[in-house]
């Protein structure tokens, strides 16, 4: 019984053995036409997308940011205890023109 079990299921087996290679593939016999695919992407929608996207930095870097004003919510900017580092209440890339302090603004 254990002998025709096993040999039905060797069988069955057998039949779903996957296939060697890649049938889904469109250029399975031969990598130029991949190699053609992306190479036409890169030049045809990644640069152009990189370049879209660096004029679209330059055109918003020439324009002049107003800074918000400054409301003191009181779950922002809490300090348990000093950083490490300064006077303790400068976070590590502080930039007084839009980082503002527990109390405010440096400049105001």
């Amino acid at each position: 019984m254990a002998v025709a079990v096993t040999s039905r299921l060797s069988r069955l087996l057998g039949r779903s053995r996957p296939q060697l290679g890649r049938p889904m593939s469109s250029a399975a016999e031969s990598g130029e036409g991949s190699a053609r695919m992306w190479k036409m992407l890169t030049f045809f929608v990644a640069l152009p997308g990189v370049g879209v996207c660096m004029l679209n930095v330059y055109l918003k870097s020439q324009k002049e940011h107003e800074r918000p004003e400054f409301v003191a919510y009181p779950h922002l900017r809490i300090r348990t205890k000093p950083f490490p580092w300064g006077d303790g209440n400068h976070t590590l890339f502080h930039n007084s023109h839009v980082n503002p302090l527990p109390t405010g603004y440096e400049d105001e």
